[in-house]
């Protein structure tokens, strides 16, 4: 009986033996190699070659070439305003009108005092023609009187006369000449009244002017072609005229040509200086480079050429920046004063670029890289320094000569070392409305600057400045 239980163990514990040394080597056997992933399917393109310029942006605003705030030079009620609110004017165009009858009676004043004056010259000369005839007459009176008195010396000489005739004789010739220094002294006195009375007349005709222009300014009018703005004082209202607590009336801004002010960082400055230094672009204060500008709602064009037009001496020290100023054309009013603009101007000569989409692009902590493809379809990671967007497509700095293919799309599913199927897709640049070259605005295309009334004129101006954009300046 002991026996067949020892017999029984003894054969559990040799098939248990069994069953581990078979699990044991069984374990120790090596496994088949599993079959290599397919080669990922991707996307992969060329860079493009092709010469750019490339164009810096700023934010900028819109500005008036002239403002003017409409006073009145003179003093009175405002009679009436001839000007529709919010619309064009041009240079001479009549605004209100200030009540001129004060004025219009205090001309024929000073014209009645330029007439009381020449007659009061026209006296003035007869009295010294009339003078001048009373000296002639003592000048005869004296002539003779010197006549008898030398006949007389030799009549006493020969006793054939009395020594009383002769001292008749002498008191005659101081009596005439006596006469005639009073009658020469009153002539001058005459003279003296002419040149009065025609001090008169100049005066008097002096006040008139100044009674003209003081009527002639009861009609307010546009100094400038522009749009004018609200009323600001109505019909009935007394209006206080000259330099000093003159009441404003209404503004006016000017439309075409149009400012636009924009803020250049220090860096871009010194950018700029450096380039000019170098002859790769020239001094924005010595040429006029063409910019480009784009309204809020112009997201992807720049539609209103103009150039460069002023560059300030110095930098601002609170904000580091240095204040430009381009003028552009508004032939269709379409800018107006105060919109914010997105300002392009050229930031480089003209040179060869390589360019390449944002998608093929990736980004790793601080540097950014692109997957080459090399002849095996082999995939390497390539750093590249990235510059601003020019035709849609990022510019490359360095790290890409444009002769590489380049993943595309399906960077996730590559890595570097990797095999792919590359499906070739060639990359097509962007029209941004930029053109590809910038050279300077010459001369004969500059804007014309706003055409301003006249000092004293009365009339308006019918001739138009030339604002019209060249089309030769988007070549």
């Amino acid at each position: 009986m002991r026996f067949l239980q020892f017999s029984r163990m003894t054969s559990l514990c040799l098939l248990s033996g069994g069953v581990l040394s078979s699990l044991f080597w069984s374990g120790c056997a090596q496994p088949p190699a599993p079959p290599p992933p397919p080669a990922a399917q991707v996307t992969s393109s060329t860079p493009v070659k092709t010469p750019i310029v490339e164009w810096d942006e700023y934010v900028g605003r819109l500005d008036p070439v002239d403002y003017v705030e409409v006073r009145a030079r003179v003093s009175g009620y405002l009679d009436s305003t001839n000007f529709q609110e919010g619309q064009i004017v041009k240079a001479g165009d009549l605004l209100c009108v200030i009540d001129p009858r004060p004025f219009e009676a205090e001309v024929r004043r000073t014209e009645s005092e330029i007439r009381r004056a020449l007659s009061q010259v026209r006296q003035a000369n007869a009295t010294v023609l009339q003078v001048e005839a009373e000296v002639q007459e003592a000048q005869a009176r004296f002539d003779l009187a010197q006549k008898q008195l030398a006949r007389s010396q030799k009549l006493v000489l020969q006793n054939a006369i009395s020594q009383d005739d002769f001292d008749i004789r002498d008191s005659e010739v101081s009596q005439a000449s006596a006469n005639l220094k009073a009658v020469q002294a009153r002539l001058e006195l005459a003279k003296t009244a002419i040149l009065s009375a025609e001090a008169a007349v100049n005066s008097a005709k002096t006040q008139q002017v100044i009674a003209q222009l003081n009527l002639d300014y009861t009609q307010v009018k546009s100094p400038i072609t522009g749009r004018v703005s609200s009323r600001l004082v109505t019909e009935g209202n007394l209006i206080s005229g000259g330099a000093a607590q003159s009441t404003l009336i209404t503004t006016i801004v000017s439309i075409d040509p149009i400012y636009c002010h924009f803020d250049a960082d220090e860096h871009s400055f010194l950018k700029y200086s450096r380039l000019a230094r170098e002859g790769k672009l020239g001094d924005s204060r010595e040429v006029k480079h063409p910019v480009y500008v784009g309204l809020g709602d112009e997201e992807k064009e720049f539609p209103h050429p103009g150039y460069m037009d002023f560059v300030d001496n110095r930098l601002d020290p609170e904000t580091g920046t240095m204040r430009c100023r381009a003028i552009l054309s508004n032939p269709d009013l379409s800018l107006t004063p105060g919109l914010f603009t997105r300002v392009r101007l050229p930031g480089s000569g003209r040179y060869e670029a390589v360019l390449i989409p944002d998608s093929a692009i990736g980004t790793d902590q601080s540097e950014k890289f692109v997957f080459v493809i090399d002849a095996e379809n082999k995939v390497n990671r390539q750093v590249v320094k990235l510059g601003p967007l020019v035709q849609g497509l990022r510019l490359i700095r360095s790290g890409l000569d444009g002769s590489e293919q380049i993943v595309l799309r399906g960077m996730q599913r590559v890595r570097p070392g990797a095999t792919v199927v590359a499906t070739h897709e060639a990359t097509v640049p962007q029209a941004d409305g930029l053109p590809t070259d910038s050279q300077p605005v010459p001369k004969e295309q500059w804007l014309s600057r706003q055409v301003h009334e006249p000092r004293g004129s009365a009339g308006s101006v019918d001739g138009k400045p030339v604002l019209k954009a060249d089309a030769r300046l988007r070549k």
